[in-house]
């Protein structure tokens, strides 16, 4: 892909439950594929805040091809993705990199996650839309 230039801003999808939260924009010449408009749930931006995370850091990470704490199969399928337009799906756990190697992988879901999906591009190529998450939201 060309380089990118991608300009974002982040809202919740539901402003009567989420506090307000300042625009980020996202400057690459790296990105992966486009994004489309970013929204992102409530419980999503609330559990990033409550957790003093940036939701700018993690759709950086999403679009450079940083899938976070997918599983190889899945980080396989999001490479594959970025190639044939096919949806992109980043889990990103909220806690210090020394805290998510000592969680063995089958008890991972316990820890506070937003995940980032990016819906498969349309007949034209179009991806319209990112989404961050909570699995619970999904």
């Amino acid at each position: 892909m060309p380089s990118t230039t991608e300009s974002c801003s982040v809202r919740a999808t539901d402003t009567t439950t989420a506090p307000a939260q300042p625009s980020a924009t996202i400057i690459t010449t790296a990105a992966k594929f486009r994004l489309g408009q970013i929204v992102a749930t409530p419980a999503a931006l609330a559990l990033l805040q409550q957790h003093q995370r940036s939701a700018a850091s993690l759709i950086a990470r999403h679009v450079h091809g940083d899938w976070g704490d997918t599983d190889p199969e899945d980080a396989a399928l999001n490479d594959m993705a970025v190639e044939d337009g096919s949806r992109i799906l980043s889990v990103y756990r909220l806690v210090d990199a020394e805290k998510l190697r000592a969680t063995p992988r089958s008890r991972r879901s316990s820890l506070p996650t937003v995940w980032i999906i990016t819906d498969a591009a349309d007949d034209n190529g179009v991806r319209h839309c990112s989404t961050l998450l909570l699995p619970e939201d999904y």
